[in-house]
């Protein structure tokens, strides 16, 4: 009973999150790709890839990003930190040093806690979603102890 009802919950977190699970692809409507995070399943740590066009740098500009990690119950797990500057990634306006075919890559680090915590995350799936300028992307993770 207790497996269908996670199972019940997971399902219905994943609807409701309109783009989660797919990664996306970048072009000029959609200028966000969240990539799968690796190692995945992950103990006890895991990099978050994601690339941004750079289109949105021109002029001057600089993105708005966050990325935070929720359990199935849509419960606030982690803020992960941008692996170039150990910067949470809440809120922070990135810049491209380094374009390469009109798209820039960033990774950003999850130690595997709880939020201001030293306790480590459970086993279970996890989803992660990157908010640039208001376009949301989403993808699940696996924890494995």
């Amino acid at each position: 009973m207790k497996r269908y009802a996670l199972a019940w919950l997971l399902g219905v977190f994943v609807l409701a999150t309109p783009h989660a699970a797919r990664a996306q692809q970048p072009s000029r409507s959609n200028q966000v790709e969240l990539l799968q995070n690796y190692p995945n399943p992950f103990n006890p740590a895991t990099t978050i890839p994601f690339r941004l066009n750079a289109d949105l740098f021109t002029g001057g500009r600089r993105p708005v990003v966050s990325l935070k990690i929720f359990n199935v119950l849509a419960q606030l797990v982690a803020v992960p930190s941008l692996q170039q500057s150990g910067q949470p990634l809440d809120n922070v306006e990135l810049e491209c040093r380094d374009a390469h075919d009109g798209v820039c890559d960033f990774s950003a680090y999850w130690d595997g806690h709880y939020l201001n915590s030293s306790r480590e995350a459970a086993s279970g799936v996890y989803v992660y979603q990157l908010v640039v300028n208001g376009q949301r992307s989403s993808r699940r993770m696996i924890v494995m102890k």
